[in-house]
């Protein structure tokens, strides 16, 4: 049985609720990657919540993935749209990503292309492509990063 906690806040007259389960956990993002094994250190960084990126940290999970692999639902989800992340021109071929929401989550995750950027998607069904980070990171352990909305730490649904 699952406990969901939803939190309310008042917005210029709107009321905004979020609703987040505790035992939730994300199912397989990579076809490549069953058992979402994360990115550790490499000659580029390291992959966990909060790791130094220069002068910001980092606000998500890297999941290994291999260029090109498939990027799948790690649970029923809604897709809410495409984003981009980066405003620097040399990363433009890993500047795409997609927004969810699923199990009471909202979440993001980069460096995907997505098949579509609306709708419902079943576990386990593909959501889109992992981008080519080796052409922008020679040498990086490949991923997708896995953001929530809110920038809080994802660890706890690995």
């Amino acid at each position: 049985k699952r406990v969901c906690v939803c939190v309310c806040v008042c917005v210029c007259a709107a009321v905004c609720c979020v609703c987040v389960c505790d035992a939730v956990r994300f199912g397989q993002f990579c076809r490549g990657n069953p058992s979402n094994e994360k990115r550790t250190s490499d000659m580029w960084g390291s992959g966990h919540y909060g790791a130094s990126r220069g002068d910001r940290i980092h606000k998500g999970v890297d999941i290994r993935c291999e260029d090109g692999d498939d990027v799948l639902a790690p649970f029923d989800v809604t897709l809410e749209g495409a984003l981009s992340v980066f405003t620097d021109p040399k990363m433009a071929a890993i500047n795409s990503g997609i927004n969810l929401r699923g199990k009471g989550l909202c979440f993001k995750l980069f460096a995907v292309r997505p098949d579509r950027n609306f709708g419902l998607v079943r576990k386990g069904e593909r959501i889109g492509t992992m981008l080519p980070m080796q052409t922008v990171f020679p040498g990086i352990t490949s991923h997708i990063h896995v953001q929530m909305c809110d920038r809080t730490d994802p660890t706890q649904y690995f």
